[in-house]
Order: structure tokens, then sequence, then C-alpha cells
């Protein structure tokens, strides 16, 4: 039902970008499915240039196409009907538990109505701050669109700007800087673990999800900044160009939370060296919070399967973190997810290096980006061919789509009623 909804949502989105009122000139269908996917998939790839390609109306669809791909379809609809006065069937309270990713029924609508309230409060005040920047740049029709527009962006982790090069006329523009980043970070947390920070907010009450999604959060920022900082720091096509070291750190800093799932990009992402571009491809890859706008296999996944494999290298068979213990049904399904996540790259790299002519490593870079959300591109994504562009597509899809239906699959496990000997496996 959800994969039908976000279905639903995305060829609705690709028929309003088709209109003659949404484009500056006429556009492909193709190139409005594929805008409309990534809007809806809040990736943030582009085939044409958003600002200059569409009309206001047009950039106006991308915003609520963003919008209701961040939020997700179930909570949007619980937010209208709350506004209207309206109760949930039982079916509808399921699709929502299963949406936001909870284990009961209970508090749900609450939950929703917390998480409007950080979404409007959260994005009206970083269009208000953005538009401090922007107004006097653009006048106040303008400015305050751009700033709205972005501000909705990097908050649902979208990446879309408005801009034909991303945000890199900012890259040294702290204001700008700190308050997109401020917004992406937010909105990658997850919306259970903000409400979980409203409610409880001392560090020894916190679940040992909200504990391990901030730890990991925290150090995937350091080593992203401190590696992208040291391995193009005498760079010239990134950070040399710029001679203060705190443009440099801010630079630094500000890959490091995108790269995550955000999208936005002020250095050249096709001007890093490889080894930079294979960090972020990890990066990409584990994404952001579980519930949240990001995407990727999620933190906590990533924090589980190091915890697992810590207290496998100690001899331990019960993996621990911060006074609790990880259950073997976790372990599963986050061996599961990865396994299943691996073996999509693998699948859309390996069908993209049979069609397309571009270098293997900007392929598998364009691969994960769109899986995991991101939306970063060594620039080629509007290089690609017909096929290379459905290929994405479905990435994108199954990057928005596919964890969420194989994390209900696997929540749905049930006991087997027949159990086997244990036979004895060699391993390693």
């Amino acid at each position: 039902m959800l994969a039908l909804l976000f279905s639903g949502f995305i060829l609705i989105g690709t028929v309003m970008l088709k209109l003659p009122a949404s484009t500056a000139h006429p556009i492909r269908w193709l190139d409005a499915l594929f805008t409309a996917t990534s809007a809806v998939t809040v990736t943030g790839l582009a085939v044409v240039d958003t600002g200059a390609d569409f009309t206001r109306f047009g950039q106006f669809i991308l915003m609520v196409l963003i919008q209701l791909g961040g939020l997700g379809m179930m909570t949007f609809t619980v937010m209208v009907l709350s506004l209207l006065g309206q109760r949930l069937s039982i079916r509808q309270q399921i699709l929502l538990k299963e949406d936001l990713n909870q284990t009961s029924l209970g508090d749900l609508v609450r939950m929703v109505r917390i998480i409007a309230v950080v979404v409007i409060t959260t994005e009206i005040v970083g269009a208000l701050l953005l538009a401090i920047r922007f107004v006097p740049q653009f006048g106040w029709s303008g400015g305050l669109f751009y700033a709205l527009f972005h501000a909705i962006s990097a908050f649902n982790n979208a990446g879309f700007s408005l801009f034909p090069d991303s945000l890199t006329r900012y890259a040294t523009d702290p204001w700008v800087n700190l308050i997109v980043v401020a917004l992406i970070i937010i909105g990658g947390l997850g919306f259970s673990v903000l409400n979980e920070l409203n409610q409880r907010r001392r560090w020894t009450y916190l679940s040992l999800h909200t504990r391990l999604t901030l730890v990991g959060t925290g150090i995937l920022l350091l080593v992203g900044t401190v590696g992208f900082a040291s391995m193009e720091w005498h760079n010239p096509q990134t950070l040399a160009q710029h001679a203060s070291a705190a443009d440099r750190l801010l630079i630094s800093f500000f890959q490091s939370v995108t790269s995550r799932t955000a999208g936005f990009n002020t250095v050249d992402m096709a001007s890093m060296k490889d080894s930079t571009a294979l960090m972020f491809l990890v990066l990409m890859f584990i994404g952001g919070g579980s519930t949240s706008t990001a995407g990727g296999i999620k933190v906590t996944t990533f924090m589980v399967l190091c915890i697992v494999t810590f207290a496998f290298v100690k001899g331990s068979n019960t993996p621990k973190a911060f006074g609790r213990s990880i259950s073997p049904t976790d372990v599963v399904k986050v061996l599961s997810l990865v396994f299943v996540s691996s073996t999509i790259v693998v699948l859309g790299t390996f069908v993209l290096t049979l069609t397309q002519s571009q270098p293997f490593f900007d392929l598998l870079f364009e691969t994960v980006s769109a899986l995991g959300t991101v939306g970063l591109s060594r620039n080629m994504t509007a290089t690609l061919n017909d096929m290379g562009r459905v290929i994405i597509i479905v990435m994108m899809f199954l990057g928005r789509i596919g964890p969420l239906t194989l994390g209900m699959a696997l929540a749905r496990g049930r006991e087997d009623r027949i159990r086997y000997p244990t036979g004895k496996v060699f391993l390693g």
C-alpha cells in the first residue's frame, strides 16, 4: 500500500511537471518522471536545471513533492485528518505504524502531531533565517521563495537547489552553511528520536535506538569532516583554492553533513580525489536516522553491525551497548538489510556499466547516491542515456521504498513450527 502511494504521487508529480505552466520550455516525459521520482524519494539527482528549466509553478510543485516524500504519505494524511478532526481507522493506524517504523499502535496520532509541529516550525524558522541572506539578493518575492524552497529541501534531505551550482556560491558563507546544516541534521535524525528527545531530554532516560542514532551521527560527522579536510586540504580544485583555514574546515564540515543523504554540495564532486569519493560512497550507503527524511541503510543499522563485529572479535556471544543487549532477531535484520542493499548496488552498477560509457567509478558513485537517496553526482546524471535514467529511477525508488518494505517483511517474522538440529558450518 505504501509503495503504491509513493508510486501514485510520482505519477501525479510527473503529469504536473509536464504541464506547460510548469516549465520554461517543453521537457520530455522521461525527464519529468525522473524529476518527480527524485523529488518524491527526496534524492535530488537532476537531469534538468531546476532553477532555469522550471517556472515558479513548477518549482512549487517540486517543493510539494519533496515535502510529501520527506514526511511520508501516511504521516501527511494523518496530519490533514487531524486538522479536520477525523479519526483514524484500524487499517490506517496499522499503515501509519509501519510507515513510522513503530512497534505498537499507541500514541501514533500524538507522535504525528509532534512531527507536524517540528516540521512546520523548523522549516519556517530555517526559511526566515535564510531569507536574511536571500532577500537582499533576489528581492522580497524571490528571496522568500528561494529561502522557503531551500529550507524545505534541506530539512527533507532532498538536495534540490534553485542554483545551477547547488550551494557552491555560498561555500564560505557561514550563515547559509550552518543554517542548511542544522536543517539537514534535524531532518536526518528521525522523527522517533526527535519525539523521544522532546519527551525525556536526559541521556539516562533515552532508549538504545536514540543513543545509537545520536552517537553514530556524531561519529560519522567527525569522521567525514576530518577525512575530507585531510584528503582535500591541498587539492587546488576543492579546498586549496580557499586561503582561510576556517573556510576549509567549514566546507569540510558541510560536505560531511550533506554526503550522508542531503545532496547539496559546495565543491565540485568530480574534482575530489578518488580516496575522498570512496569515503563518500561509504557515508552515502550508511545514510541518516530511521524514520527520518534521510535514506541509506540507516545509522542504527551501521552501529549495530559495528557492535556485532566487535562482540565477535572479543569472543562474546551477546552484542551489547549502553547497558542493553541486542537481540539475535535484530542482528539478522541488520545483516539482511545490508546484504540486500549491497546486492542492489552491485546489480544496479552492473547494468549501468552495460548501458553507459562513463567511467566505472562514476557509475558506482551515481548508483550509491541514487539508492541512498543522496543526490550527489560526479557531473554525470544529465549525461545518462534513456536506459541509464530508467535504471537510476528504479534505484531511487528502491532506495526510498526498498528498506521500508524489507523492514516490514522482517518485522512480520513468525516463529517456525518446525525446528531442525543445529549443523556445524565452518566460517571464515
